[in-house]
């Protein structure tokens, strides 16, 4: 019994997050104690996901399936995992694939959960965060350089704090295809490229050179591989060096093609994408200024560690985030206030039997609630919808894009016509609670219309698939007539999206 009993324990403390990278899958599993962390497992695959992206932006069926095996591999090593113990992100190829493309939804059906899909400056947030945690404490300002497969990541802050992050559209995979085809590498070749990385940089460069930074930290396999063969080919003596990579980018050249690279510390699985990313991270120290840089061993996946315990220690980013838009919107505080009591209490009066147990459900509604007015920053008129656009178009920290959609919905849908389509076009098995939240929101919105601060509603509701029932106190709908023909509309709305609304 004891032994079950630690067993248990050690499951609950143990977390792992998945990274789903354009060139590599990585997975790390960790024993979370007091603040510290112990690894316990890492995984890591080649995948090159972003080299079968068509140009119609679905994914090339071997591509596809050499990705599900690998995240089946992955899936088994987490099954005794509960859902909220893990995460996994997927980054620039991911975001690039059409909608109609049902890739995702196979993946989380071999992995066994849910992936986010995360917009490049909240990939950047997430890397920052994990090299940040891996760096000695301090003030100093860093610049820290990631460069993926189809993306590359600048990020400069403070502590485990970014305050200049952009994800710029340039990675290892994407510039070895477009300009070392067929594994060549001629001078004007990687002159093209590192041009185009250049040209990429250009509207953020005085930005980063001039932001103030003391040290360059890179991460990423493509920046640690570029480290060991300018060490071991006796290049740099410690990190990366400007004059030691631009040896490295002779060398390649010389060579003529991959085939012919013999770099000592160079692997056999990395020289197709190697050429690519020397070119990238050539363009950055030219572009930024850098005359050496650290190397990390920590990236993304540590950052979603930090994240995933930073939410469970109550300092999730995305109220902060939250928070920013109101300010940022002038919305009123003391309003969405009211409405956010409210639709948490009714929340809480369906949570069973709507089965909403989720935890991310009632903050997802609580978030909803806090900006559903954010639109009338733009107009009155439609602000329901404009509010949605502006949510759903924003990098906000700390959210997933699928995240993202869903609080857009939930904005969307909070007055008028219940928009269906819209929350149809959500995940399936995310459909019908969405709806009801939406519901839920709804309800506490129209109970706060008169934007009274003395007027405090308290209604008993019952829910039982998609039939509600509103009890107010005796007399309490007689003494406010405007909100009993509100509803009396309201349940047409909602009569016209499948529930049905019952009050007295």
């Amino acid at each position: 019994m004891q032994e079950e009993r630690q067993e248990t324990a050690d499951l609950q403390e143990t977390i792992a997050s998945i990274d789903l990278g354009s060139n590599s899958f990585h997975m790390i599993v960790v024993r979370a104690q007091e603040g510290n962390l112990q690894i316990i497992d890492k995984l890591r695959e080649m995948v090159r996901l972003g080299e079968g992206l068509t140009e119609d932006k679905h994914l090339d069926p071997v591509v596809a399936e050499r990705a599900l095996a690998c995240l089946e591999r992955f899936g088994q090593r987490l099954r005794t995992l509960p859902r909220s113990n893990v995460r996994a992100v997927g980054t620039n190829t991911m975001r690039q694939l059409a909608y109609s493309d049902d890739f995702l939804g196979r993946a989380e059906r071999a992995l066994g959960h849910e992936i986010e899909v995360i917009a490049g400056r909240e990939e950047a947030r997430l890397i920052y965060l994990g090299v940040a945690h891996g760096l000695a404490a301090g003030d100093e300002r860093r610049l820290v350089v990631d460069i993926g497969g189809g993306s590359t990541e600048l990020i400069i802050g403070v502590g485990f704090s970014p305050e200049l992050r952009e994800s710029l559209h340039m990675g290892c995979v994407s510039i070895s295809q477009g300009y070392f085809k067929q594994g060549q590498i001629t001078a004007k070749a990687m002159k093209q490229a590192e041009l185009a990385c250049e040209v990429e940089l250009q509207p953020f460069s005085s930005q980063f050179r001039e932001g103030g930074w003391k040290r360059a930290v890179g991460s990423s396999g493509t920046i640690k591989a570029i480290r060991e063969v300018v060490i071991q080919e006796g290049w740099s003596e410690a990190g990366i060096t400007l004059s030691s990579l631009e040896r490295l980018s002779r060398a390649l050249v010389d060579a003529g093609s991959i085939d012919r690279l013999e770099l000592k510390g160079l692997t056999e699985e990395r020289k197709p994408v190697f050429p690519g990313g020397v070119a990238v991270l050539l363009a950055v120290f030219r572009s930024v200024g850098i005359e050496q840089m650290q190397v990390s061993d920590e990236a993304l996946r540590e950052g979603l560690i930090y994240d995933m315990i930073g939410r469970s220690q109550h300092e999730d980013v995305r109220d902060r985030t939250i928070k920013h838009l109101s300010n940022r919107y002038n919305i009123d505080e003391a309003q969405a206030q009211r409405v956010d009591r409210t639709a948490q209490a009714l929340f809480n009066q369906c949570l069973k039997s709507w089965n909403l147990a989720d935890p991310e459900f009632s903050s997802m509604l609580s978030w909803a609630a806090q900006i559903h007015e954010i639109g009338l920053a733009v107009s009155h008129s439609g602000f329901h919808k404009h509010g949605a656009y502006l949510i759903e178009n924003s990098d906000l920290s700390g959210f997933s894009h699928q995240e993202q959609r869903l609080l857009a919905a939930l904005v969307r849908g909070h007055r008028r016509r219940f928009p269906g389509a819209v929350f149809e076009a959500l995940a399936s098995d995310l459909v019908n609670s969405a709806k009801q939240l939406c519901v839920l929101l709804r309800l506490a919105v129209l109970l706060h219309r008169g934007r009274s601060a003395t007027l405090k509603p308290t209604c008993l509701l019952e829910a039982q698939d998609n039939r509600l029932n509103l009890e107010f106190p005796e007399g309490w709908l007689e003494g406010h007539p405007l909100t009993q023909t509100e509803l009396e509309q309201e349940a047409e709305n909602l009569r016209q999206a499948g529930f049905e609304l019952s009050f007295r």
